[in-house]
């Protein structure tokens, strides 16, 4: 592993190696490891040992995977996730994580003074002004830069290894395999279990960030963060190990148990043990005052929140977080006058818990989904390690109090939804897109694989609406009529002369696009040239959609003007041919000048479907329940009507009409019209007051366009809302 040389970069042993072991070889090694392994036993210990070290592990090896996938840059374990699972979890976890930093910098600080004013009883009345003073100085040492807090950490790293030196020696000396024997089994004390074991050891293991929070302060982060942290979390695993042997073989249960402080009653030279947890602590203050700082710059700089912009600057030649450094000193030092942090403390580790969470988790999505651009160089992380690591960190959460870890868990939710609610656009790529691409793949591939079966008939809906605002009122139609429950294209087709077809089509579909968010739409934009509309319809008819998505049904404007009729009538044949049913909408007010708030406004009254039998109406009746179940439609009852000129012929139709309603499980009231002569009057009477009206239309024959505008003009009358609806089947009702 090289060392730091050359300006403000460290490399793999200074900057990653060296942080990540003295703040896992911490205060609960030198205090409370005697007590986990006096109550375990020698198999329970080491059990304990190698479980945690495993759910770090996976951690260590998602980190690992993910930091060799990408440029990292300052802020750790807030930039892996936020690039990752994207900035809402990003924000979330750069807020907790920083806090959490901070104020772990107050509890190595108090641990420091604790020992301290024990160890020298006459500081014991000035237990605040110790910690005060210790803060001050580790503030000092990071402020000046981190090349400074690294050569101190030589140094504390120096003092640990003559602590474990001593240690091992005076173990070895005493060593004695029949008090191994005896201390091979559980000896719990009231109320404990490997369970509460588990918990107070894991706190010691869960510092894997140490080195990745140095991030913007490596010379070759994707090298070093993953050769660092794993040589770390394998030589403190060796450690543990073999200090849970020693202390087995050295002093009976009891004895280490009721002893904190054990380990240097073992030491050929206890003083040095003394030296080792001033160290111990000193390096877990150290770590954490140097990475909270990066992390709350690099979270400033992704300007999720702006309030927080003050800290993005950089100081000094090597680009130190001053002003983020100073900001972590004054929360730590409130913690610190504010006294015991026993209370809190559980909520910082799972904070950290959920960190790690995250950060397997969006290993595994990486993976799971088979992104292009997720090529790692660690090649040994597989998405189900991830996946286990994720599992694991999430029941150590609950298994070590299931109630501060659903306070933090929901916690991030807030955070995350609030973050979401402001809308927060990141300015990097994530993951999301991938895992919906890979949703989205499979369930095409399942969906083209099932046999289409009219019960499960939805509308695929391609509206020919211009740029959006040429014909307003079919895009919020054809939104009311799939919104919820079937896929909307806004098509169009741009005709004219050929050249530079590219460009125009890519400018046309930004403009639909454009409309479609301002409108707040659910709809897919769908352009094409060509030289005329009808054959740039058949063009989109035939080539829009994927499998199972394919249009299977065009809604289109009805044409203004006779002179258009046989244009018109042509593409009703078209559409036909292509097997598509079509929705022709002839709207009085066509609604080139209003304002989009009116033309989301749904008229009052009525929503009438004339019935002349299930050619047509089948899908008449279907989409005027699709139009009733938007919220804004569902004070418009459907009524369902048919003309009669025979009055003997009511009553049966009427029972007719009651038992289509039955079948259909659509609710709707059944009028039957008896009127002498011609329909035309009882459709301009009866649904005058109508929001809108469906009546049926067949494609023509050739030759006879004209005929048919003329006809479904005269019955349209004055009606405000028509829409014309011709079927080619597909549903049914009775399903």
């Amino acid at each position: 592993m090289d060392d730091a040389s050359g300006g403000s970069k460290f490399g793999t042993f200074g900057g990653v190696f060296t942080p990540c072991t003295l703040t896992i070889l911490g205060v609960i090694m030198f205090l409370r490891f005697g007590q986990v392994v006096g109550q375990s036993g020698l198999w329970l210990a080491i059990a304990i040992v190698l479980m945690a070290k495993l759910i770090t592990g996976l951690t260590t090896l998602s980190l690992s995977a993910i930091a060799t996938n990408t440029r990292v840059r300052g802020g750790g374990a807030y930039y892996l996730i936020s690039r990752s699972l994207g900035v809402e979890f990003g924000g979330a976890i750069g807020i907790l994580f920083f806090l959490a930093q901070a104020i772990s910098v107050a509890m190595y600080v108090l641990g420091f003074a604790e020992a301290f004013t024990s160890t020298f009883d006459s500081f014991s009345s000035r237990f605040v002004e110790v910690a005060t003073l210790t803060n001050l100085a580790v503030f000092f040492c990071v402020f000046l830069g981190a090349s400074w807090a690294i050569r101190i950490q030589y140094l504390i790293l120096g003092s640990l290894a003559s602590a474990l030196a001593v240690f091992y020696w005076g173990a070895f000396q005493e060593f004695d395999w029949k008090i191994l024997e005896a201390n091979l089994n559980p000896s719990f004390m009231n109320g404990e279990n490997v369970y509460t074991m588990f918990a107070l050891f894991f706190q010691a293991v869960t510092w894997i960030m140490a080195g990745a929070n140095m991030s913007g302060d490596l010379r070759q982060p994707s090298r070093s963060i993953p050769f660092g942290t794993v040589a770390s979390v394998l030589f403190t695993g060796v450690i543990y190990l073999s200090m849970t042997v020693m202390l087995c073989g050295t002093r009976t249960s009891n004895e280490l148990i009721d002893n904190p402080l054990i380990i240097r009653e073992i030491s050929t030279i206890p003083g040095l043990i003394i030296v080792g947890v001033f160290a111990a602590t000193l390096s877990s203050a150290l770590g954490s005052m140097m990475g909270a700082p990066r992390i709350l710059q690099a979270f400033s700089r992704d300007d999720i929140f702006r309030s927080l912009r003050f800290f993005s600057s950089d100081s000094g030649s090597g680009n130190e977080p001053r002003r983020a450094t100073v900001m972590t000193f004054f929360i730590a030092q409130v913690c610190i006058l504010a006294g015991d942090l026993n209370a809190i403390a559980p909520v910082i580790t799972m904070f950290f818990m959920i960190t790690y969470g995250l950060l397997n988790l969006a290993t595994f999505y990486e993976s799971i989904t088979r992104n292009p651009s997720y090529r790692p160089t660690f090649h040994f992380c597989h998405w189900s390690t991830s996946l286990l690591g994720f599992l694991g960190g999430l029941a150590v959460m609950f298994l070590m109090n299931w109630v501060w870890a659903l306070i933090s868990i929901a916690f991030v939710g807030v955070l995350h939804g609030f973050i979401r609610h402001r809308e927060v656009e990141s300015r990097w790529g994530d993951l999301r897109s991938g895992v919906v691409f890979e949703r989205a793949r499979k369930a095409l591939l399942r969906l083209e694989s099932e046999v289409h079966h009219p019960k499960n008939w939805r509308p695929v809906l391609m509206t020919f609406s211009g740029t959006g605002w040429t014909r307003p009122h079919l895009p919020f139609y054809g939104h009311w009529l799939t919104s919820g429950q079937g896929i909307l294209s806004l098509a169009q087709v741009v005709t004219g002369d050929e050249g530079g077809e590219s460009q125009k089509r890519l400018r046309y579909e930004r403009q639909l696009r454009n409309f479609i968010s301002k409108e707040c739409l659910e709809a897919f934009p769908a352009v094409v040239c060509h030289k005329d509309f009808s054959s740039g319809m058949e063009a989109l008819l035939q080539c829009h959609g994927i499998g199972g998505l394919r249009t299977n049904t065009v809604l289109l404007g009805w044409p203004k003007q006779i002179s258009k009729s046989e244009i018109f009538g042509n593409n009703l044949r078209l559409i036909t041919r292509m097997n598509r049913s079509v929705i022709a909408a002839r709207f009085l007010s066509q609604g080139e000048t209003e304002e989009s708030t009116s033309l989301w406004a749904v008229p009052q009254g009525t929503i009438d479907v004339w019935w002349r039998g299930m050619k047509n109406g089948e899908l008449m009746l279907l989409l005027a329940h699709l139009l009733h179940r938007n919220p804004g439609w569902r004070s418009n009852p459907i009524r369902v009507l048919r003309f009669v000129d025979n009055p003997h012929a009511i009553d049966d139709v009427k029972q007719h009409l009651v038992e289509l309603g039955a079948a259909s499980r659509i609710e709707f009231t059944p009028e039957v019209v008896y009127q002498s002569g011609s329909p035309l009057e009882a459709i301009q009477s009866t649904s005058r007051e109508a929001a809108i009206v469906l009546l049926g239309i067949q494609a023509p024959e050739e030759g006879e366009e004209r005929d048919l505008y003329l006809r479904m003009e005269h019955l349209a009358g004055d009606l405000p809302r028509v829409l014309l609806v011709g079927s080619v089947g597909g549903m049914e009702l009775e399903s």
